[in-house]
């Protein structure tokens, strides 16, 4: 369950992201602050059970965080047509990098 977890608190970050985007646009409806709210109060929870089913809270963090960014920047790019350049994929390629290795430390 710790990894379903994990991925729950995941999506419902990136959820909210995305609905904190809706939310400042101009006209951005009431409903979509709700929804920013919610995402990130539910975010919080699953990781705290993540974390209750003792995954470690660097690695915890480490991939919420990578798995995050590199979700948020291609769902904004098809949904809101933001940029994502070469420098900005490598630069996502380094974060997941960067969890792999905290991650095989952890396991030493």
């Amino acid at each position: 369950m710790t990894w379903v977890f994990l991925v729950g608190a995941i999506l419902s970050e990136v959820g909210a992201t995305l609905s904190l985007r809706m939310a400042s646009q101009p006209g951005g409806a009431r409903t979509w602050f709700l929804a920013v709210g919610t995402g990130y109060l539910f975010a919080f929870a699953l990781l705290t059970l993540a974390l209750a089913e003792g995954l470690a809270i660097g690695v915890a963090y480490g991939i919420w965080a990578a798995v995050g960014v590199a979700l948020t920047a291609l769902a904004s790019r098809l949904l809101f047509r933001e940029p994502l350049t070469k420098v900005m994929g490598l630069g996502m390629v380094l974060i997941v990098a960067g969890v792999l290795f905290i991650e095989l430390g952890a396991a030493h």
